[in-house]
């Protein structure tokens, strides 16, 4: 069958899409989508009849995302992916953002009920989302199955109570509603404070979406992950019995970490796609300290690379398992994918200074939220910057003002033998006079007592 497909030649430095559009013959039977997420581990679930839908030509399919903030995080990276893999195998997806719904709170898989949001919060946020949505998928083009984002909050607005009730609820029974893994857990205790009717009616305006979807874009698959199976197929059995209509679900796996904690949390909180929130240096090193049981799992998922290239890199791992080739390649894809090839390059020259020969000039590119970044939980010393602007002897500051050494012998000596350095530069002399003009960010200075010891001085 004759169609146009996008071919991805390369990337900028933004990280955007290059399209090439151009026209080849292709069989579907040759990129079948859920061939491609079956070996990615990528499917849970899915109704009768959805591999046999990829026969007939182009899919239209959507997935949702909750703009409950004004950056994705990389929880949504497997929907995403999915939605990025969809439209590589030559088929149209659509972007749902819950608007409506985000107002209201979904109760799968959480025990409370979420923050509700005012409309031009969730306009600001939608905005935000379609710009990270663009570096994944292909909006723009006049392919036929390029991307589309809509909003549920365009169409449920105007909706009143009475024309959902009769419209969407005359549908679908009570009884069929409870019987809702989600519902069930939140009614049978799990939570304090039990359902709310507001958290009740979710599954009927996430199926009405599909219905919607369904008549006006002739979409015929929702996707998702495996906790919306239930609003899934509420969706999918409001179509059949408000107009015969056939349409399919297919789930993903909520992805976990091999110890069974959860993935994309870390102490500090969750990795966000928007740097603002998580610099490119510190989501980098996320993917970079993934054990290499996941490693092996998440290069499969989180980026494109194809089977046989993976596969090789895999045998090259576990060939070597020290080298981190695994890590290392899924911490660039990723990094370049969500961010840039030149935030890569320089979360790999800030991951250089704490653990390589990094040299000062690599360390004076730092901006200071990546300086903390990399030394985050180096013993940190506040020192007067009054009295660097007079200038201070290396010996007086590091052993009287900052406690970096017990005596001023111990340093003399480390000095002697070229064991201290300033600013990832040699200490030349213990006496030697330091002033603000050392200052890294116009407020740092890093010492380094022999090969692993940093401290990091803060001029106030």
């Amino acid at each position: 069958m004759a169609c146009l497909f996008q071919k991805i030649v390369s990337f900028d430095k933004e990280s955007y899409f290059c399209i090439e559009t151009i026209n080849i013959k292709l069989s579907f039977h040759s990129m079948n989508f859920v061939e491609e997420l079956k070996w990615r581990g990528m499917v849970h679930t899915m109704m009768p009849g959805t591999e046999e839908l990829f026969e007939k030509g182009i899919v239209t399919a959507y997935l949702g995302i909750d703009p409950t903030a004004d950056s994705l995080h990389i929880g949504h990276l497997c929907g995403v992916m999915m939605l990025r893999h969809f439209q590589r195998c030559g088929h149209k997806p659509i972007a749902l953002l819950g608007g409506a719904t985000g107002m209201i709170g979904d109760p799968s898989g959480k025990s409370q009920e979420r923050n509700l949001l005012d409309e031009n919060t969730l306009r600001h946020n939608q905005e935000c989302i379609k710009k990270q949505l663009s570096k994944f998928l292909d909006f723009d083009s006049d392919a036929p199955n390029h991307a589309e984002l809509v909003n549920n909050y365009d169409w449920m607005k105007d909706f009143s109570f009475l024309d959902f009730a009769r419209t969407v609820g005359k549908h679908i029974t009570v009884n069929y509603m409870m019987a809702k893994d989600s519902v069930q857990k939140r009614l049978n205790g799990e939570a304090r404070d039990g359902l709310s009717f507001t958290e009740f009616t979710y599954q009927l305006l996430q199926g009405y979406d599909f219905l919607h979807l369904y008549e006006t874009k002739g979409c015929k698959l929702q996707m998702g992950g495996s906790d919306q199976w239930g609003n899934i197929t509420t969706g999918a059995e409001l179509i059949r019995r408000t107009n015969g209509g056939e349409v399919f679900a297919l789930t993903c796996p909520l992805i976990t970490k091999a110890d069974g904690g959860k993935f994309g949390k870390t102490e500090s909180g969750n990795i966000w796609l928007d740097p603002r929130y998580t610099s490119p240096y510190k989501f980098y090193q996320f993917w970079l300290n993934v054990s290499d049981s996941d490693a092996e799992r998440y290069i499969k998922i989180f980026t494109s690379i194809e089977k046989e290239e993976i596969e090789a890199l895999i045998a090259e791992h576990q060939a070597a398992p020290h080298l981190r080739i695994l890590q290392k390649r899924l911490a660039k894809e990723v990094t370049v994918m969500v961010h840039s090839e030149d935030d890569y390059n320089a979360a790999v020259d800030a991951s250089n200074i704490l653990f390589g020969n990094a040299t000062s000039e690599a360390l004076r590119k730092l901006d200071e939220d990546t300086l903390l970044a990399v030394f985050e939980g180096v013993p940190q010393f506040e020192i007067s910057r009054d009295a660097l602007a007079e200038g201070v002897k290396a010996v007086d500051l590091f052993v009287d003002n900052a406690a970096v050494f017990a005596s001023k012998g111990e340093m003399r000596k480390l000095v002697q033998g070229g064991g201290v350095s300033l600013n990832k530069e040699k200490l030349e002399a213990f006496d030697q006079v330091i002033t603000t003009a050392d200052l890294l960010d116009g407020k740092y200075l890093l010492v380094q007592r022999g090969k692993k010891n940093y401290f990091l001085l803060i001029a106030k």
